[in-house]
């Protein structure tokens, strides 16, 4: 009996040997109901898919990189616990359409360092965690690169594909949540120069203009690491600054900040009411519970491996937000 050659799976399957390469390959192009037709097709003949050899002809890697560029914060880690859950939920629908994922974390980026990675060929296409302080470089290579979707805050002048949530409007809707409770000083806390930390106190602020309340409204500076946040809050109840809130820019920031107002004696939510923002799993076990954003990590992250293979297959796609929500728990006082 006579090999199965492409040729002869492209006439059972009514469609060009291309096609079928490209389906056997398992490009993004070939619509997935004929993709399953032609591979049954392929198995039922016994034909054995060189995969190596086409992957090096159709000059494919089989793999998604998924980029974190730390350029604001060297210390975070990737145990962090929104990162290890939107890692998680990226890989799971990356490996559900039978590619690889290599994981890649830029500390400290210099110049050229986006370019270089492209011009590397270790994947066919690119997911990045946050623009970091690197928004001008991703907009920059977005002109000729597009293999690319970006977790993130959709900005003005922004060439690239990103998916967010609203960062300002969840931004107002935690700070109203604490006015709404009757809390009278009301302080935000995050790394500054971080266009969604940026956003969500930019909402923080509007919410503040557009309430009774008066007196200090600037940034407290944290980093998104516990022992930076739990510093922060000890420096600034040393100080003897007076607030009964505080919002913070990440879940792990109010940890450490809640961790430190129990240390000097205070009560949350009674002394200080606390609202974080991501909702990971450990805001559910604090101590109390944290009142938060949420944001819905596994839709986003099968709208960003979506966009990404569209983008793959050659379609220009537009950025997408995600809705927010804010979860009540004992943290902000609402129960």
């Amino acid at each position: 009996m006579s090999r199965l050659k492409m040729a002869d799976i492209a006439r059972l399957a009514d469609v060009s040997v291309s096609t079928v390469s490209r389906a056997l390959a398992g490009s993004p192009r070939v619509p997935d109901a004929l993709r399953k037709k032609i591979e049954a097709i392929a198995e039922s003949h016994g034909y054995v898919v060189n995969r190596a050899a086409s992957n090096l002809r159709l000059q494919r890697t089989q793999t998604i990189g998924l980029v974190l560029p730390m350029g604001h914060e060297t210390g975070q880690q990737l145990t962090d616990p929104f990162l290890l859950e939107i890692i998680g939920f990226l890989s799971e629908e990356v490996i559900k359409r039978d590619y690889d994922i290599h994981l890649t974390r830029v500390k400290a980026p210099g110049e050229g360092w986006l370019k270089a990675l492209i011009q590397s060929h270790r994947f066919d296409g690119m997911l990045m965690l946050g623009q970091s302080d690197q928004h001008a470089a991703i907009n920059d290579v977005a002109q000729r690169y597009h293999e690319m979707v970006v977790w993130g805050e959709r900005l003005p002048d922004q060439l690239y594909c990103s998916v967010g949530v609203d960062n300002v409007s969840a931004g107002r809707m935690a700070t109203e949540h604490l006015i709404g409770l009757g809390r009278k000083t009301i302080r935000f806390m995050g790394p500054p120069r971080v266009p969604e930390v940026d956003s969500r106190y930019r909402g923080y602020l509007d919410a503040m203009d557009a309430s009774p309340l008066r007196g200090a409204t600037d940034l407290i500076e944290a980093r998104f690491t516990y022992d930076s946040a739990y510093e922060a809050t000890r420096k600034l109840l040393r100080g003897r600054v007076r607030f009964d809130a505080l919002f913070a820019a990440s879940d792990v920031i109010a940890h450490g900040a809640m961790t430190a107002i129990a240390e000097a004696g205070l009560s949350v939510p009674a002394d200080i009411a606390v609202v974080g923002f991501d909702d990971v799993a450990m805001a559910r076990s604090l101590n109390p519970p944290l009142t938060t954003i949420r944001q819905d990590l596994p839709l986003a992250a099968s709208l960003m491996v979506d966009l990404l293979f569209k983008r793959m297959g050659g379609e220009m796609t537009s950025s997408a937000q995600i809705p927010a929500s804010l979860v009540v728990r004992g943290s902000s006082g609402a129960l």
